[in-house]
């Protein structure tokens, strides 16, 4: 596995942390961290959301 697949994969579950956070708790870590919608709040979440896309790619890796 390289490297960028490894930090997609670390992206990607950081994101489904806060996703099950959110759905169970109303609390939004990334926000509560970083502010709501704040620049660095933005850039993790665009992070998260390319790591999805190449999650996709993973499914089809041998």
């Amino acid at each position: 596995m390289k490297i960028i697949d490894k930090i997609a994969l670390v992206l990607i579950i950081i994101g489904a942390i806060n996703w099950g956070l959110i759905g169970f708790f109303n609390f939004n870590l990334v926000d509560s961290i970083f502010g709501t919608m704040s620049i660095v709040s933005r850039i993790i979440y665009a992070l998260v959301g390319i790591s999805g896309l190449w999650g996709i790619k993973l499914l089809f890796d041998d």
